[in-house]
């Protein structure tokens, strides 16, 4: 009987595996299948209008599909993590990045019809400036002559004096009222020059964010390969397969530090280009990019203000506000910062009195630097750390560096863990350098704007 119970129970065991993979054999074929684009227009017989309707409703119905290899993908995830769910998760992964890179190829191609509107906007707005001119120019000479005519000539050529008049009156007033649309007509063609040069911008942003994210998609298929070649070579051999694994991942870290370097940015970045470092961040630190980037946010908007002070007197700490010249008290402490802040300049070739740090708040000294506003005694402590990673010199007025050095401080203060609690005491430690209930405010707005964050994030996913 117990041996009847054993084949039953190994029986169904196989049933059930043979189901499983056949669902995902059925589930991997799905995501990479296409339908052709209604964008070729073989023809050559739509309109720009038309195609650009097209080209809109294709790009709904890749978003769609996004969102649902996202779905796809977090029921997975919840699975057991045998090493075959892994390659399923990878190759779902993939078909994602396809479509992602299929919808900043559409968002390219839609800008570009925008740009070649408002180039031809800006054209026939030249064109009526220059068909007014040459009317105000006809309205001129007119009156010109007008002036050059004697007083027997003007009483020959009108019936009478007032008619004169009359005649010099209407041509006065149809000057001005084409001065005026001339004007309105300037003002229009400015702005569309305007919005033309913003598209340009906004084509450059997507077409380097489609560069990501096609290395990206090169890493998950370099992971992916790795992983049906160990599913072979290790044959459920765990020990082997955790140390061909690290290999593996430290070839993924080195993929990823390729991705970090094209993001580079030298100005404030913009949201999108901030939340790519902080994910790049978070596969270092575990500290999680709505938290860190809500953190930068309430210390310098994201790098939009890294400081209006410099320092002048390294005996006093004293300086000026850089607008202004103002000379101010406490823009960083001589005992304290002073003189890491002059290693870390000497370090980096800039000029300790012209480089800006922030003002003094109306307790405490100023003095902090670039967009995560560490002051120098804190840098000091973490600039080995950032420049191992990095493999430079670590420069805290750098967008990337200041990151990653936020994010090593918050982990050391445990973010990492990613619950509410860690995360407020973290945050509160980062602008106090204690637990302190007089700067709770900072730390409870912290966590509003991460909150905040997290749906911006979605939002820029696609979910």
């Amino acid at each position: 009987m117990q041996n009847f119970l054993k084949i039953k129970k190994i029986l169904f065991f196989f049933i059930f595996l043979t189901f499983l993979f056949s669902s995902f054999s059925f589930a991997q074929e799905s995501p990479t299948s296409t339908q052709p684009s209604k964008l070729s227009n073989p023809q050559g017989n739509l309109s720009p209008i038309q195609e650009r309707e097209l080209l809109e409703e294709e790009l709904e119905k890749v978003l769609e599909e996004i969102k649902k290899l996202d779905e796809d993908i977090t029921k997975t995830e919840k699975e057991k993590k045998t090493l075959q769910n892994e390659i399923y998760i990878l190759r779902t992964k993939i078909a994602k990045l396809d479509l992602q890179i299929q919808e900043n190829q559409l968002m390219v191609k839609d800008l570009g019809f925008q740009i070649k509107e408002t180039e031809t906007s800006i054209d026939k707005t030249s064109l009526r400036i220059e068909n007014k001119r040459e009317q105000i120019t006809n309205i001129l000479r007119t009156i010109y002559e007008e002036d050059q005519k004697s007083f027997f000539e003007i009483l020959l050529s009108e019936r009478t004096l007032s008619d004169f008049f009359d005649s010099l009156n209407q041509l006065q007033i149809l000057h001005s009222e084409n001065q005026e649309l001339l004007k309105e007509i300037k003002d229009l063609k400015s702005f569309l020059e305007s919005e033309k040069t913003f598209l340009d911008e906004e084509k450059i942003d997507v077409e380097r964010l489609l560069s990501i994210q096609s290395l990206q998609k090169k890493e998950s298929e370099n992971i992916k390969g790795d992983k049906d070649w160990l599913l072979e070579e290790t044959k459920g051999q765990e020990s082997e397969y955790q140390k061909l694994l690290a290999e593996k991942e430290k070839k993924a870290a080195e993929i990823r530090s390729r991705i970090f370097e094209l993001i580079g940015v030298a100005r404030a970045p913009t949201f999108g280009e901030a939340y790519e470092i902080s994910k790049f961040v978070y596969e270092i630190t575990g500290v999680r990019p709505a938290f860190l980037l809500a953190v930068l946010e309430q210390e310098s908007r994201i790098g939009q203000n890294v400081g209006q002070c410099f320092l002048r007197d390294t005996k006093t700490g004293g300086g000026v506000r850089a607008k202004t010249g103002e000379e101010i008290s406490r823009v960083m402490s001589p005992t304290r910062d002073v003189k890491p802040f002059l290693s870390i300049t000497e370090e980096l070739g800039r000029d300790p009195f012209n480089t800006l740090v922030s003002c003094p708040m109306s307790f405490g000294w100023g003095g902090a630097m670039g967009p995560a506003q560490f002051i120098p005694s804190t840098w000091v402590r973490y600039r080995k750390r950032v420049s191992e990673i990095i493999k430079k010199a670590a420069d805290p007025w750098e967008i990337k560096d200041s990151f990653l050095a936020a994010a090593l401080y918050l982990a050391d203060y445990g973010a990492d863990k990613r619950i509410p609690e860690a995360e407020w005491k973290a945050a509160m430690i980062y602008f106090a350098g204690r637990i302190d209930s007089r700067f709770r405010w900072y730390a409870d707005q912290v966590l509003v704007k991460a909150t905040e964050f997290e749906k911006d994030i979605r939002e820029l996913e696609g979910g």
